[in-house]
């Protein structure tokens, strides 16, 4: 007696639907972050390395393991996604420095320092680059190269940096009350420099004293560099003494 099932024609398979490219499924949100992520961390390893006129959207695509329109799809134009790299761990590093230096001078109250201050204000993005892994070292040789960048380099660095160096300011100023504006920008100034440099571990410290000073000894960077503020500071914010 024959089936009815053995009747039935054989179909042919159903070909599996061709990947969308670009745009992620919304169902698939934790994937979709870890994808943006991921992007991320590429291309600041990269900029880190080449900077920003050195790299491309696709090597960006290519060092994640994505499609390039993904990149599009989720920062646009390469300056977008600089941009989106930049903010993403200087909200870290300024968060923690306001917090850190209103907390000190709340503690410390007429007893306050410069030392204080500096090592309140200059401590977590040493320790972030020296604990944070790889990522963190990239961020900082990435701020090293923004700093002295003459196109935009101000423009990136006023705009997610300033509001925490104006805090700072604002404190230093209780302490040295007859500095002029234009002495304690100069000597934020030349702290700036020294800053982004030491974090930047480029050797140049290892290779100048032989092998005595390790640039990558962030602990002892951030010591010298406390004492080496406090003194500028000191010194550049004194009266002017008349001839």
């Amino acid at each position: 007696m024959t089936r009815d099932d053995d009747l039935a024609p054989t179909l042919p398979p159903v070909a599996p639907a061709p990947a969308r490219r670009g745009r992620p499924k919304k169902t698939k949100a934790a994937g979709a972050g870890e994808t943006r992520d991921a992007i991320l961390n590429a291309a600041e390893d990269l900029f880190s390395k080449h900077g920003f006129y050195g790299v491309t959207i696709r090597e960006v695509a290519r060092e994640a393991g994505v499609d390039t329109a993904l990149v599009h799809y989720y920062f646009g134009a390469k300056k977008a996604l600089f941009d989106a790299v930049f903010i993403r761990r200087a909200e870290v590093w300024n968060s923690e420095r306001v917090a850190a230096v209103d907390r000190y001078a709340e503690a410390a109250g007429e007893a306050m320092t410069l030392e204080g201050l500096f090592e309140a204000f200059l401590r977590p993005p040493f320790q972030w680059s020296l604990k944070g892994g790889p990522g963190w070292k990239h961020y900082a040789a990435l701020v090293a190269q923004t700093n002295a960048n003459p196109a935009f380099g101000g423009e990136t660095m006023a705009r997610y940096f300033d509001p925490a160096i104006v805090r700072l300011l604002e404190l230093v100023r209780r302490l040295l009350p007859q500095a002029r504006d234009e002495d304690l920008y100069w000597a934020w100034h030349n702290l700036s420099g020294a800053l982004t440099l030491t974090l930047g571990e480029t050797g140049r410290l290892d290779r100048l004293s032989g092998g005595l000073c390790k640039s990558g000894d962030l602990d002892s960077a951030c010591d010298y560099m406390v004492r080496f503020a406090a003194a500028g500071f000191r010194a550049v914010c004194a009266p002017k003494q008349s001839g």
